[in-house]
């Protein structure tokens, strides 16, 4: 098939979080199965990589509010993967989505740009789609003008799929929107896809107008069939159950394993785990911690939200830190009290816990070597990777059962499979349990049973790009 694969941020070229490597890797995965694949992206000002090129094709889009120049640039990847990156002035800017003052207040327009302009390169290129892929709102308008802005092209014979890897963020503008973008205004009611609480809905036209939608894990695609995980469009989902199919996202094994990690002081399999304890021995020393064998080295590499656990999480840290001795190391960036709470734990125990304010990728990758354990105890969470990466690196998941964490992460009470511990209850003393039942598992002789367990999961993304086929072959 060729596969139109759109989103707004792909690693290694932009990344705010999980979708980026999401488009990083399944584009691949597809080209490897034998489909041919062009993803299409902006160019962000922060976009730097060698591989990318002019084509010296331009496109010109007419919308209500004018004329809008974009320029083609091309990265060849892979053998049957190509990026198109689209260069116009709203990318332009030091974030993706917005900056320290808050979300672009032109948003709508941007994202309006990103998948109009998407099947125009299409166009342009002369590449002619069986199937466009869609991520998340930021390109779910392209459902809808496939169906009703391509009819007769090539183009409009194309099915569309999209994906909704978080459906808290929903794309939702003023009504004023549906003018300013040239969208047909007789759609702009709750029946016609397009309002949604008297706004306009980026997120909705998708979830209404995309011939099949996937979401990131079984159990994610259930819940937000429900009032509590639908965030107000469960009834839209509902209604669209049969064309919702829940996929679990891959590992790169390439990027993430172990045995060939060059970020890691030493390598290590499940063969032979030695190398782990020199792992764990030079994060610590990183973060300025004495070597500690005998006490539990508990990481974590998140985004500092609500939907994390955070709530949860701080206090079980203060108390871990308070009676028993652990270790513990942290990195993350987000909501500003959070990263103010975790810093001053690490000051108060500063012989027990290191935090690191920020993201980087190499040291995310030795966290998840290091620990012993990793927390993720998440009110809610669509699929989740770092579950993934850290079975993959044998370090033991803790997590709430929910979305991608309940499919992925067998609890230690199935004899004989489990590969980490997961609490039900979203509860501090849920949590604690948990955490409780870890110290156990770290002075027992059961936990180097545990991590090789982990470590021979099959998370690869052949796996999941092959349940993709199945969707598109439907659609």
């Amino acid at each position: 098939m060729n596969i139109l694969f759109l989103s707004s941020e792909v690693a290694p070229f932009s990344k705010s979080g999980g979708l980026a490597d999401v488009a990083g890797a399944l584009p691949g995965a597809l080209a490897r199965l034998g489909h041919a694949v062009k993803v299409v992206t902006p160019l962000y000002r922060t976009v730097r990589d060698e591989r990318i090129r002019g084509t010296g094709l331009g496109l010109t889009l007419e919308f209500p509010f004018g004329a809008e120049r974009v320029s083609l640039h091309e990265a060849h990847v892979a053998p049957g993967l190509d990026v198109l990156f689209l260069k116009h002035g709203a990318f332009d800017r030091d974030g993706l989505y917005g900056d320290g003052r808050g979300e672009f207040g032109d948003n709508h327009r941007r994202f309006a740009l990103l998948p109009v302009g998407a099947l125009s390169a299409a166009q342009a290129v002369g590449f002619v789609p069986d199937v466009v892929h869609l991520n998340d709102w930021q390109t779910a308008l392209a459902a809808l003008a496939l169906r009703t802005g391509y009819e007769g092209t090539q183009l409009g014979r194309a099915r569309s799929v999209l994906t909704l890897h978080n459906l808290a963020y929903q794309g939702n503008f003023p009504a004023s929107a549906v003018g300013e973008l040239g969208l047909p205004r007789e759609l702009f009611t709750p029946e016609g896809g397009l309002e949604f609480h008297g706004q306009l809905s980026f997120m909705k036209a998708g979830l209404v107008f995309a011939d099949a939608l996937t979401t990131v894990s079984p159990t994610y695609a259930r819940e937000i069939q429900t009032p509590e995980g639908g965030n107000g469009l469960d009834g839209v989902l509902r209604a669209r159950a049969q064309a919702l199919t829940g996929i679990v996202n891959g590992v790169d094994v390439e990027a993430w394993s172990p045995e060939t990690d060059a970020h890691l002081p030493a390598s290590y399999s499940a063969a032979d785990l030695s190398g782990k304890a020199a792992c764990k021995a030079a994060a610590l020393a990183e973060f300025g911690l004495a070597p500690a064998p005998g006490a539990p080295l508990f990481v974590f590499v998140t985004r500092l939200a609500e939907q994390k656990g955070m709530d949860l999480l701080l206090p079980a840290l203060e108390g871990l830190l308070q009676h028993h001795d652990v270790r513990v190391l942290g990195l993350g960036t987000g909501e500003y009290w959070m990263e103010e709470r975790l810093v001053h734990l690490a000051a108060r125990f500063p012989r027990k816990m290191g935090m690191r304010v920020g993201y980087a990728e190499a040291l995310a990758h030795r966290l998840e070597a290091a620990g012993d354990f990793f927390l993720m105890p998440s009110r809610f969470e669509p699929c989740g990777l770092n579950q993934l990466y850290s079975q993959a690196y044998g370090t033991v998941p803790v997590v709430r059962a929910v979305g991608g964490l309940a499919d992925t992460v067998v609890d230690l009470s199935e004899e004989g499979q489990g590969t980490g511990i997961v609490f039900r209850e979203y509860s501090g003393g849920a949590l604690w349990h948990a955490l409780e039942r870890a110290l156990g598992l770290f002075h027992s002789p059961g936990l180097d049973a545990v991590r090789r367990r982990g470590m021979a999961q099959d998370f690869s993304w052949e796996r999941s790009a092959r349940a993709y086929e199945w969707v598109y072959r439907g659609a």
